[in-house]
């Protein structure tokens, strides 16, 4: 606990269960040579101490409607020494006491004994300070608490992360994993509808471009308060993904348009670059000045959507900006058909670059 608070300052640390020794309990010390020599060993000399105690479980009766269990208790004692001169029958050695077995030592211990997936197990949870996200006090964590725990632990003890931050690696993993399958269904649906593989490439470069703005103003929003890259946020990358995309499509459309009505390659492109920028612009401020209000204006919910409003809005001025820069210059490069898969004459056909 030490070690996480002075990795962590301001966290709150709290231990399940708690690590103070202080309920009493009796030990038995089972003497080994006795019990040899009583014909028994150390698991018969337990189930015959869990009888005389909580009670030992030797079946189940069924009485056709429902099951009970059938618990082996012996007599009832009130004290250690009542326990110690208790009489057992032993296979060897006939009757024997409990105390000429077993050592019975009055001790003291844990108020609870937690285990997981059957290890004994202390449980700390960590509440990290209010101006750190989940993720920064995970990464400090691992990176800087968990070694020094594990350099004053004893050999054998392992950690493990879980809770809150289980479920976040869990859900950032399968966002992951959603991003890149719709991705790749994107390309798909853009090839078959262009008919061209290389069309459909083109029409994705603008979501890297989209990407690096979201990141940019999340790094500009930072600076002048908190935001967290949680889920809403990273929710924010797909919705931005799935807008971007819309303005590579209308010049890459209309460049094809015009090169099927005869124009060449340059003039193709300004003709659909002069055509399609206002489009491009009132669709963009359309989604910038419809996220401003959360992005800026504080309010109740104002901290839970202003991650995903600050990732739209950054993301479509930078791909605005670049669309009518990179994708005029990219569509200008000249395409080579593969062979077999396009007429002569069709720039529809798929199509690969140079």
């Amino acid at each position: 606990m030490g070690i996480i608070s002075e990795a962590l300052p301001g966290a709150q640390v709290r231990p399940n269960p708690s690590p103070s020794i202080a309920e009493p309990e009796l030990q038995l010390i089972p003497n080994d040579r006795r019990i040899t020599a009583a014909g028994l060993d150390r698991a018969a000399l337990a189930n015959i101490v869990r009888a005389l105690t909580s009670g030992s479980f030797v079946g189940e009766y069924f009485d056709g409607n429902d099951r009970m269990d059938m618990i082996l208790r012996g007599p009832v004692w009130t004290s250690p020494d009542e326990l110690a001169s208790i009489p057992i029958a032993t296979p060897l050695a006939g009757i024997q006491t409990i105390g000429e077995l077993a050592e019975i030592r009055r001790t003291v211990g844990p108020t609870q004994l937690r285990r997981v997936d059957g290890q004994r197990t202390m449980t700390l949870s960590v509440r990290p300070p209010d101006d750190m996200t989940v993720q920064e006090a995970l990464e400090t964590l691992r990176d800087v608490a968990g070694p020094r725990i594990k350099d004053v632990m004893p050999p054998g003890i392992s950690i493990q992360y879980r809770g809150t931050a289980d479920r976040l690696e869990a859900a950032l993993s399968t966002m992951t994993t959603n991003i890149a399958v719709a991705a790749i269904v994107l390309f798909l649906i853009l090839a078959a509808m262009f008919r061209s593989l290389w069309d459909a490439l083109l029409v994705l470069l603008s979501m890297p471009l989209a990407v690096a703005g979201g990141i940019l103003s999340l790094r500009i929003m930072n600076l002048f308060t908190t935001q967290a890259m949680d889920l809403l946020t990273t929710i924010g990358f797909v919705i931005l993904l799935g807008l971007v995309v819309n303005n590579a499509i209308l010049l890459v459309m209309q460049t094809r348009s015009g090169q099927r009505n005869g124009l060449d390659n340059t003039e193709a492109v300004a003709q659909a670059v002069r055509m399609r920028a206002r489009p491009i612009y009132m669709s963009t401020l359309t989604s910038i000045f419809g996220m401003l209000p959360l992005m800026l204006i504080p309010g109740v919910g104002s901290q839970i959507y202003r991650g995903l409003a600050t990732v739209i809005v950054g993301g479509m001025i930078v791909s605005a900006v670049f669309t009518l820069i990179l994708m005029p210059s990219v569509l200008r490069l000249p395409r080579m058909r593969l062979p077999g898969l396009a007429r002569s004459g069709d720039i529809r056909g798929v199509t690969a670059d140079v």
